[in-house]
């Protein structure tokens, strides 16, 4: 079965990373404002015995209006629930499903799920040859090089081969590396050479120009974005102009307080109380405060944010002073998300990027 037709055909592929509480339906509505990306991943559906698809994952395929297709991750390891879900979402209007073996989050490895599965290239197997009898559409995967090494890098890719998977993202890295080392193009480019299926290259892939050197060295099909995503929403309509050969939109500080207010309004609900939802701000501005400044300023007055008043006078010194200067396309060095972004004395549920597997 073919993939979904790209939005520019003859282009690189580009797919939004699957983000565990980020990518949900607001933020792919608000990515889409700005550039939608060829290809949408969901948050990973958990399962287990007891697990039933998450209703507010179902709502980002269910509810989703971007025009573009929208694939399912699952992870887990239980082979009969593994194809028992993923026989229920394909009533849904997925356009296909994906499998997780690249979470990092120990968490979800010491279960021997997501990336924790890396270890064992035969219960791989036998996941992919579950998956692949019960999904008769496109079934894809993403995955790290690896869990401690890549020594069974070769075997991994040999299994999504006698698989038939569909579509292969790699992200490299491997799971205890976390998001601290440099990134393994050079695997990348083995699995593209390696794959008989179109491979996604994942992996820092901080800006256009860097999407651009990527394929340039690995020869993939495309490319998955994940936090630079969130940090720059219109990396995905740069990767267009660059592919195509056309100058890159410039963009402003007041074109990043447009996207802040436009990132508060679509994730508020009425259930979510006031704190919690600027708290839930920080996790997305963690990583855009990146590219306001290089002394990291906006990112220390934004971290003691308390109440939406706080949040927009912090964003309005800081993004409309100068509102004409550029935003960096790349993050500015040395200026860090930080693991949490905690204050002392504050509330910082939903702050915690523990989650964030992209």
């Amino acid at each position: 079965m073919s993939l979904p037709a790209p939005q520019f055909p003859g282009q690189p592929l580009t797919a939004l990373a699957p983000m565990q509480d980020v990518t949900d339906l607001a933020f792919m509505g608000v990515i889409a404002h700005y550039g939608a990306p060829d290809y949408f991943f969901t948050e990973f559906f958990r399962v287990h015995a007891a697990s039933r698809p998450e209703k507010h994952i179902l709502r980002s395929i269910d509810e989703n209006t971007t025009g573009r297709p929208v694939f399912a991750q699952l992870i887990g390891e239980d082979l009969a629930q593994l194809a028992r879900t993923a026989t229920e979402l394909l009533r849904h209007p997925v356009a296909g499903i994906d499998l997780n073996l690249g979470c990092p989050a120990p968490k979800v490895y010491k279960k021997n799920v997501g990336g924790g599965l890396l270890r064992d290239p035969g219960r791989v197997g036998e996941i992919l040859a579950t998956l692949r009898a019960a999904v008769p559409g496109l079934f894809t995967v993403k995955m790290r090089i690896g869990f401690e090494d890549a020594r069974h890098f070769d075997r991994l890719i040999d299994l999504v081969n006698e698989h038939r998977v569909d579509l292969l993202s790699v992200h490299g890295r491997t799971v205890k590396e976390m998001y601290r080392s440099e990134v393994h193009y050079d695997y990348i480019a083995r699995a593209a050479t390696r794959a008989r299926c179109p491979v996604l290259a994942n992996g820092n892939i901080t800006s256009a120009a860097t999407a651009a050197r990527v394929l340039g060295e690995t020869r993939a099909a495309g490319v998955m974005i994940g936090r630079h995503a969130i940090r720059n929403p219109w990396i995905f309509r740069q990767c267009r102009e660059i592919f195509s050969g056309q100058p890159v939109t410039r963009l402003t500080l007041a074109d990043v307080r447009d996207y802040v207010e436009r990132l508060y309004r679509a994730t508020q609900t009425p259930e979510l109380l006031e704190r919690y939802h600027v708290n839930k701000m920080k996790k997305y501005l963690n990583f855009v405060g990146q590219s306001v400044d290089a002394t990291g300023a906006f990112l220390h007055d934004m971290r003691r944010a308390e109440t939406e008043t706080d949040l927009f006078t912090i964003c309005d010194r800081h993004l409309l002073a100068e509102p004409a200067k550029e935003f960096s396309p790349e993050p500015y060095p040395g200026v860090i998300a930080r693991p949490n972004c905690e204050t002392p004395g504050a509330a910082t549920d939903g702050c915690s990027l523990e989650t964030i597997t992209a």
